[in-house]
């Protein structure tokens, strides 16, 4: 099993592997490790880091964890100067050796064992939802008696005093914060 992952940094002279994970935010976090130190040992033990230094994981007291690689994720990443491997890494809970409850990859893998037990289902898709704001124009300034920004969006909540050349054929909508067709304004 581990061997795609080991197979993978000899045979591209990988000289880093980044260990990667997400937090439970939706952030994804990493780890660099020069090549020659990942090995059988890891694959098997994987490797420890301080899980305090991730926001609403650990506390300091206990903050140990673990993190695991998982070889079928594993691949060159064409974008670093040096060449770098990268994995995606479940996180332990060393005291348990289990997946830790907060890890994003737990958490699905235990949702889809309980819709097979339950009958409910036997597969859950989880996919990304990339989110991002498109705006008309943003405009800043940088002074000696202070600084200041202003960002203009047709479809933004705070433009509903905004004059376009189109005129404005919508209403805010409280709830979802978009603009919707409203028969008032035609």
């Amino acid at each position: 099993m581990s061997n795609k992952l080991l197979d993978l940094i000899q045979s591209s002279n990988a000289k880093w592997v980044d260990f990667r994970f997400t937090d439970t935010r939706g952030k994804e976090q990493h780890i660099s490790f020069p090549a020659s130190t990942v090995d059988e040992d890891v694959m098997e033990d994987g490797k420890m880091f301080d899980g305090s230094s991730i926001a609403g994981w650990k506390g300091i007291e206990a903050s140990d964890m673990i993190l695991r690689p998982d070889p079928e994720t594993a691949f060159v990443d064409p974008f670093f100067d040096a060449v770098t491997v990268v994995v995606t890494c479940d996180i332990i809970e060393p005291s348990t050796l289990q997946g830790y409850d907060r890890d994003p990859r737990s958490i699905a893998r235990r949702a889809e064992e309980y819709l097979k037990s339950t009958g409910i289902g036997d597969t859950a898709y989880f996919g990304p939802e990339p989110e991002f704001f498109v705006f008309d124009d943003v405009k800043w300034s940088v002074d000696m008696s202070g600084v200041s920004h202003k960002i203009t969006a047709e479809e933004a909540a705070w433009s509903t005093n905004e004059t376009y050349e189109v005129g404005q054929h919508g209403s805010p909508s409280t709830r979802q914060r978009r603009l919707l067709p409203s028969t008032t304004n035609r």
